[in-house]
């Protein structure tokens, strides 16, 4: 078999889960349920972030908070102050996309 499969997780409970760490990409996977979020942080890569349910709440660097529904891919800029939340009764589900690796992002 030449492909390799990454199963994920699909619950109604908070996940965070690292599926692919490899030379060229990371890809996280995350459930966020109601009033739950992440730390804020900042980008260590190019990220690209694929909601797949629901609805995120993100506010990167000092603007205001946005809104972005299920069927939407935000990309983040290397070193951009991000903050996610979800303020919503639906679980939030999404891909995070990391290209490159963040390890070469600091060499």
């Amino acid at each position: 078999m030449i492909e390799k499969k990454f199963p994920f997780i699909s619950l109604d409970e908070k996940v965070v889960e690292k599926l692919v760490d490899d030379d060229h990409v990371v890809i996280n996977h995350m459930l966020l349920p109601k009033d739950s979020g992440l730390p804020e942080h900042y980008s260590n890569s190019n990220v690209y972030m694929i909601i797949v349910r629901g609805s995120m709440t993100i506010q990167l660097n000092e603007e205001t908070a946005n809104i972005h529904e299920k069927g939407t891919i935000l990309h983040i800029p290397f070193q951009t102050k991000m903050n996610v939340k979800n303020h919503h009764d639906e679980m939030l589900e999404f891909f995070v996309v990391k290209a490159p690796n963040p390890r070469d992002m600091i060499k």
